[in-house]
């Protein structure tokens, strides 16, 4: 099993690094294309954008092949995406690269979660998946940082020559060692996309927008906020997002084990946590020391909601999990587009740093209230249930 999941958690640190690296990278691209802040800022949500379509649309296009050729030819569109990357002449270009690069996101780990499910030992398919996404995280601690570290030293487009090498390396990995999996059977995708269309699943896609929506508000313009708000050199930015990346595997973890007891209090808390500290980020981002504590804590508390949400669409849709889990990232990736749109908005009409802090408050105060939306809902028809039966009888 080991060579197959490393082959997974290999094009996850891939996709994770191209997709969060920007942020790093903010002030040089958006300097050597000719562009502002805000603009280069769009390139996250092009990102995302490509993520939300691509991956429903490329989930049921792939839906009757094979499942290690619709791994395989989804890590090729990230390759070539990449690639253009690199090579991108302009500006429009680049977006159009980045959103090329991005429709293989989605699908990519709906499809890895079910085939890594599918290949583990019995009794080891969630450690098996688990062990898939811990690329991502690896990508936060690592990628982002290394990432930015080569960009700074060598330009940003070497940044996308080594994201495109290692979606090769992942490519010949998986080809070698990824089963065939013929006997696997094809998901119903016209059954599971009646199991997804349930009020409370789209609740929970609601609370991920939301609820994840507000990071990037903040996290996009991460670069800029630390050189014009805190003063920092510029230099210093890759060191900060390695404590970024640590953070975030913290709140992963921490975050996990809290939703295991009362999944939707958690969630109401760990978002409320969310919320109070961007309230308080406004006025930290201005010292150096507040502004890499603050960076600390937006991975912890930032990140800390993602496995409670991820449980709850889960949840409400066990029966649909090639599409649920892919429409999930979606959702992840609606927020980010959602926020890095918003943050742009704001600068663009002359917004300051700290104001963005406030606005991301807001979108995490929505996710909130969606929360206990759902969480009342339950409860009410939960307790329908027992007087529905009483009627019939």
């Amino acid at each position: 099993m080991r060579l197959p999941i490393l082959a997974l958690a290999v094009s996850a640190f891939a996709i994770g690094t191209t997709e969060f690296v920007v942020m790093g990278l903010l002030q040089q691209m958006a300097g050597d294309l000719g562009v502002s802040i805000p603009a280069a800022g769009m390139l996250v949500s092009g990102y995302a954008m490509g993520v939300v379509v691509g991956g429903p649309l490329l989930a049921m296009a792939t839906a009757r092949l094979p499942r290690k050729a619709v791994l395989l030819v989804l890590m090729s569109v990230f390759v070539l995406g990449n690639v253009l990357c690199a090579l991108a002449p302009n500006y429009e270009v680049l977006m159009a690269a980045r959103v090329i690069a991005a429709l293989a996101h989605g699908s990519f780990f709906g499809a890895g979660a079910v085939v890594a499910g599918h290949i583990a030992a019995p009794g080891r398919a969630a450690q098996a998946i688990s062990l898939m996404f811990a690329g991502l995280a690896i990508a936060n601690i690592l990628g982002v940082p290394l990432g930015t570290l080569l960009g700074q030293a060598l330009g940003w487009r070497a940044t996308f020559w080594a994201v495109a090498a290692l979606g090769v390396l992942a490519l010949a990995v998986m080809a070698r060692y990824v089963p065939r999996l013929d006997a696997m059977p094809p998901p119903r995708l016209g059954e599971e996309l009646r199991r997804v269309l349930k009020p409370q699943v789209l609740l929970a896609l609601g609370m991920t927008v939301f609820g994840f929506g507000g990071v990037f508000a903040v996290f996009t313009y991460i670069d800029p906020i630390l050189t014009h708000e805190a003063g920092m050199d510029e230099h210093a930015i890759s060191r900060v997002l390695v404590l970024f990346g640590v953070g975030a595997t913290i709140g992963t973890l921490l975050g996990g084990k809290l939703a295991d007891h009362r999944l939707m209090r958690a969630l109401a808390w760990m978002l409320a946590t969310l919320c109070v500290f961007f309230l308080v980020f406004a006025s930290m981002m201005q010292s150096g020391v507040g502004a890499v504590i603050g960076v600390f804590l937006i991975g912890v508390f930032g990140f800390a909601a993602n496995p409670g949400l991820q449980a709850r669409s889960m949840q409400q849709a066990h029966d649909a999990p090639l599409l649920v889990s892919t429409l999930n990232q979606s959702a992840f990736n609606l927020g980010n587009a959602g926020g890095a749109w918003i943050g742009a908005s704001l600068l663009s009409h002359h917004a300051s740093y700290p104001q963005l802090s406030y606005a991301a408050a807001v979108i995490t105060a929505a996710g909130i209230a969606l929360t206990l939306f759902s969480a009342w809902l339950e409860k009410r028809t939960g307790a329908c249930k027992p007087m529905l039966a009483d009627m019939r009888s």
